[in-house]
């Protein structure tokens, strides 16, 4: 069995507990060790808890990262020696090499990286020291992890001098059915006098959005209704609950588990929210979103924004609706005459993609976990990234 230490920026995030159970269900034995996104945060039981970090304060983490650098061996304390160590985002890192030389400094590093933040393009002092950091930090990494072949075309083969193969393992959902038939999703239109909905899900981060969805549902008079889920990054939004509060037609219903709650919640509405302007022309125009195959996953029609990555995505599947401009009165265009006819014809596109393009079932997470082990015999995978930016979906990214 491989033993993965994964360590984790936040371990409230949705995606940490994901990859855990995509880990564990490919035969690996994980211990989780992070820090808590704010005081509140609640430390699931087994976790290894390194401290408490500040969405939004970039200052802070460093310091908290460099602290517990300084007590990793006394966290570790007991804790068996990994076959693999994981870091998620860039700060981690410093952990994880930190982490190999207490292991006696031959454990392979994973540095799982699914989101390029902003400071690591900029082309100031401070942009050319994080990626100097990055460089040096990732000097040890076995195997470079990310999501979508726009991250490896516009920031790791141009700008990054990072040197590790690359995985691209995309953010299908987890399904451990083990041969059972996937559940299908059902059309769903509305029934008279009911409004369409629109289900923005996931990490809710982007205020662009936001204030671009009330102005069209205020000015379509409540034919169309937003339905939010997740977990709103507070730190970008001025007052999101009392904003949400004051639109008549959108509503927030908290947080949900993935994948349990997924086929629930988009059997609630018809379309699904696959735009994000938080790092816009930058990382949000390159990644490919869970909420994209979630959604997908359970048939609701995505909409992606023209020119980014997700709009490429789905154009090449023949699937969703791709909106020209970034404000309501384009986003009526893109609705304009929606009837039940038409959304089934859209219905029936996304569902023609079938489950499985979608999904990560359980022989695929062996096959990412064979794939980690293989590692520890120094059998890296050799393709280059050349190779892996002109694959799109290869089932899990396994290249």
């Amino acid at each position: 069995m491989l033993d993965v230490l994964y360590l984790a920026h936040d371990v409230a995030d949705p995606a940490i507990r994901r990859r855990t159970l995509t880990l564990e269900a490919g035969g690996a034995n994980v211990t989780v060790a992070g820090f808590r996104r704010g005081a509140d945060t609640v430390a699931e039981n087994g976790l290894i808890e390194l401290g408490v970090t500040r969405d939004g304060r970039f200052g802070q983490r460093i310091a908290a990262v460099a602290k517990a650098v300084m007590l990793l061996r006394h966290k570790l304390r007991g804790a068996r020696k990994p076959g693999i160590i994981i870091a998620r985002n860039l700060e981690m890192l410093a952990l994880a090499n930190r982490a190999n030389a207490i292991f006696g400094g031959d454990v392979p590093i994973v540095y799982e990286c699914l989101d390029i933040h902003r400071l690591l393009l900029r082309k100031d002092l401070a942009g050319r020291g994080l990626r100097a950091a990055e460089h040096y930090l990732g000097r040890n990494v076995s195997l470079l992890v990310t999501s979508s072949p726009a991250f490896i075309e516009n920031y790791f083969r141009p700008v990054s001098r990072l040197k590790a193969p690359v995985l691209l393992l995309e953010n299908q959902v987890i399904d451990l059915t083990d041969g059972a038939a996937l559940q299908t999703a059902r059309p769903r239109p509305p029934q008279p006098g009911e409004p369409w909905k629109i289900g923005w899900f996931g990490a809710l981060r982007c205020s662009k959005s936001l204030k671009l969805l009330a102005a069209f549902t205020r000015a379509m008079d409540g034919k169309f209704e937003i339905v939010l889920r997740g977990r709103p990054a507070y730190s970008e939004f001025d007052d999101f609950d009392g904003f949400v509060a004051n639109e008549p037609f959108m509503h927030f219903h908290g947080a949900y588990k993935n994948p349990e709650d997924l086929a629930r919640i988009y059997d609630e509405v018809q379309f699904s929210w696959g735009i994000d302007f938080f790092e816009e022309g930058l990382n949000s125009s390159w990644l490919l979103p869970n909420r994209l195959y979630e959604g997908c996953r359970y048939n609701a029609v995505p909409i992606a924004m023209r020119g980014t990555e997700t709009a490429r995505f789905i154009s090449a599947k023949h699937i969703g609706l791709v909106l020209d401009r970034a404000d309501s009165a384009a986003l009526a265009t893109l609705f304009a005459g929606m009837t039940p006819e038409r959304y089934l014809a859209e219905f029936g596109k996304v569902a023609a993609t079938g489950s499985q393009s979608w999904v990560f079932d359980r022989a695929d997470c062996q096959r990412l976990v064979n794939r980690l082990a293989a590692l520890r015999a120094n059998e890296a995978p050799t393709a280059s990234m050349q190779e892996l930016s002109q694959t799109h979906s290869n089932k899990g990214g396994l290249l």
